[in-house]
């Protein structure tokens, strides 16, 4: 397949057009971003890790019967998907009380879920990822009550999938984010699932695996990254 025009590019992927209408080209970038961009930085081979470890996340889901946008790993940098037309929704589904969440609700961060919460937000920059509800989303016309349904149902099945494969790797899964389109009326699961995207929290000692080492400037961001994709993916090896 040969890579075309750059499409996009945002603050951890470009996205370039293929010769085959059906499918983008996606190459992972080392740039690092926190609070909508307000922090910047560079991760060491960030741009690795989070194509590789989504690659093997979306092949681990559809293997469990997960429509994702997945179709191949080219290199190191770069995966083939599918073209998907992006709801500009996302899901955060929060198993455990952290970030935001623990200023809102006025939990300490570590507080256990009684049952998986979900979150919509509505994908904006320039507003700030504002939450929203499903009436605002249907009203305004970002999703429809079939879509949304679709995405909380594809979100609760990824939700007990994910904390199942790395509870064997010894993490927890403490919350993360998941973005949608639609592929031939279908709703599939797109975006990437990676440390940039998840909170992931060693279960024996609670040290985070994850972004926060870069958004609260905790140090050894690159070796976190290297750990718990290596962890998870002996834990799928062996599953």
């Amino acid at each position: 397949m040969e890579k075309l025009a750059m499409l996009y590019e945002g603050k951890a992927k470009k996205i370039y057009d293929t010769d085959d209408k059906n499918y983008f080209w996606v190459e992972y970038k080392d740039d690092a971003t926190a609070f909508n961009g307000i922090k910047k930085g560079t991760i060491a081979d960030k741009g690795i890790i989070n194509n590789k470890m989504s690659a093997m996340m979306f092949t681990y889901l559809a293997q469990n019967g997960v429509n994702t946008h997945f179709v191949e790993l080219i290199n190191d940098r770069v995966q083939i998907v599918r073209r998907l037309e992006m709801i500009p929704l996302e899901i955060v589904v929060r198993n455990i009380v952290a970030g935001s969440l623990s200023k809102r609700v006025g939990k300490e961060e570590g507080f256990v879920l009684a049952s998986p919460v979900f979150e919509l937000y509505y994908k904006d920059d320039n507003l700030g990822d504002p939450m929203v509800n499903e009436t605002h989303a249907i009203a305004l016309g970002w999703a429809t009550m079939d879509q949304i349904n679709a995405m909380k149902d594809i979100a609760l099945k990824v939700n007990e999938l994910m904390m199942a494969i790395v509870a064997k790797a010894g993490i927890d899964l403490v919350d993360y984010k998941l973005e949608f389109g639609v592929c031939n009326g279908k709703v599939m699961l797109g975006d990437e699932i990676s440390p940039d995207t998840c909170r992931f929290w060693d279960k024996d000692t609670q040290e985070k695996l994850d972004k926060d080492r870069f958004r609260r400037d905790l140090g050894k961001v690159e070796e976190a990254y290297v750990e718990v994709y290596s962890r998870i993916k002996e834990a799928i090896a062996n599953a």
